[in-house]
């Protein structure tokens, strides 16, 4: 395999291009079906016409729908803890729920919490959502739209866009979430992008006949009542319904993009992507919290000391910070479970490598990227996975990732668990040495530790390094 391209970024390379295709991470996370974000775009920006809206409130628009996930899984844990269920299921499910319904809300409550659980387990869950829901419920939607409104900040994006991903879950009557904000109070952008994501939720379930009814029967109470008539107005047209539903879709969103508003791509644009959904990727556990940073920083410096160029090295650093997109597709009762897994449940751990490569390969540009970050998990010796590579079929930036992530795995502290002794995690990743792990790179992370060696400071890190070069010397 190929290392990845030393030329800079293609030059027709679009911001929409890659928001949109790491908008499909955010669907892995909320639990809909694969380009739900695409689709809320395509249906929001069909009343940007209508309203008339300027370029600029249109491009706002724009990735306000693509990115009013952006914030999901910030509470991805702790809805796993209140339902002790798959987060992503009961993200998905309560979708279709009128939370200002008692009935329907009570129903999913009862249909959702604790199903696998003891019965005691449950009836605490059922007890304590009964007791605090309405707490609970504003908890978990505030960490949801304020985290995703800092990573529209993060990314470059304007504080009109901000507002609009930060009050998604405002509703027309006030009895939204978190600030119960009411009819113009609430972005407009909010209004719409609530509107286009039940529209496609309904759409999934049933079609554009179910669609329009639940915004007409949510009409006054979710939504604002001229939103709602002026989308079953242009949703009149059969032809808005086939473009939903037709297999050029990612196409036909890109185009939808203001002409006159569209950036170039640069460099310094896209290393701050690569950090912002590095930030929406280490938030889906508490387990992994700071780990795709820290092992940027890692490959950063360990292809320094292995000759890698600036351009080279840009790239290995993006790679590190997005290998674990996938596990935004991972169920927090996986990434959280403090036992060992079972087979069904390593087998879907193991799925998140492949998520990686199909989420960064819908980037044309980039799928050389997504290559070297999906066979992180790949062996020397060929017992790993996705596809079993083995020697030089991984590529050294692939090596690199590989051995930056298992030595943060072992060595970081994290929220519920301090890091292996320095001493021991060294051995551990000796033992690895020629199977799992490349020797050159091993060699170049010992020579990088203590320049970033995280929680050990130098003096320890270069005492133990020098015994461990003895040791492997001998």
């Amino acid at each position: 395999m190929s290392s990845p391209s030393t030329s800079p970024l293609a030059a027709d390379l679009r911001l929409g291009e890659v928001v949109g295709a790491l908008s499909y991470a955010l669907d892995l996370t909320e639990g809909q079906p694969p380009g739900h974000s695409l689709r809320c775009c395509y249906l929001g920006m069909q009343l940007a016409g209508p309203l008339g809206l300027d370029d600029a409130e249109a491009t706002d628009l724009y990735y306000t729908l693509l990115l009013k996930d952006a914030g999901c899984s910030s509470n991805a844990a702790r809805l796993c803890e209140l339902y002790g269920a798959d987060d992503r299921t009961t993200k998905r499910d309560v979708k279709t729920v009128d939370l200002q319904s008692v009935k329907q809300l009570g129903r999913f409550v009862l249909s959702h919490t604790g199903l696998k659980k003891g019965l005691w387990t449950r009836f605490k869950l059922l007890l304590n959502l009964l007791r605090n829901g309405e707490q609970l419920a504003t908890e978990v939607v505030q960490a949801r739209c304020e985290r995703g409104a800092a990573i529209a900040m993060q990314l470059g994006f304007s504080r009109r866009v901000a507002a609009g991903i930060q009050s998604l879950d405002e509703h027309h009557n006030g009895k939204g979430r978190p600030r119960g904000i009411a009819g113009d109070d609430i972005p407009l952008l909010s209004r719409i992008a609530l509107l286009a994501q039940v529209a496609d939720v309904f759409h999934q379930v049933g079609g554009a006949d179910a669609a329009l009814a639940e915004l007409r029967r949510r009409s006054g109470t979710w939504f604002d009542p001229a939103l709602v008539d002026l989308f079953c107005d242009v949703a009149a047209a059969p032809a808005m319904w086939q473009g939903l539903a037709a297999p050029d879709l990612e196409a036909s969103v890109m185009a939808l993009e203001p002409t006159s508003t569209r950036e170039p791509l640069t460099e310094a644009r896209m290393d701050a992507i690569a950090r912002g959904f590095g930030q929406v990727i280490d938030a889906k556990s508490p387990y992994t919290s700071g780990h795709s940073g820290r092992v940027a920083d890692y490959c950063e410096a360990i292809g320094a000391r292995l000759g890698l160029g600036a351009v080279r090295l840009r790239w290995l650093r993006r790679a590190g910070m997005l290998h674990d997109i996938g596990k935004l597709g991972v169920s927090n009762t996986i990434l959280d479970k403090p036992g060992k897994l079972d087979d069904a449940e390593w087998n879907e751990m193991r799925g998140h490598a492949a998520h990686t490569h199909a989420i960064l390969s819908r980037i044309t540009p980039l799928r050389e990227l997504a290559t070297v970050a999906g066979a992180h998990h790949e062996r020397l010796d060929g017992g790993g996975y996705p596809w079993g590579l083995q020697h030089e079929q991984i590529p050294l930036e692939t090596r690199i990732i590989t051995v930056a992530d298992i030595w943060d795995a072992i060595s970081a502290d994290r929220p519920y668990r301090a890091g292996m002794p320095l001493n021991k995690a060294l051995q551990v990743m000796q033992d690895l040495v020629g199977g799992a792990i490349d020797p050159d790179v091993h060699r170049a992370l010992l020579d990088a530790l203590p320049q970033v060696g995280g929680r050990a400071d130098v003096e320890s890190v270069q005492s133990l390094l020098a015994s461990e070069r003895q040791l492997t010397s001998a």
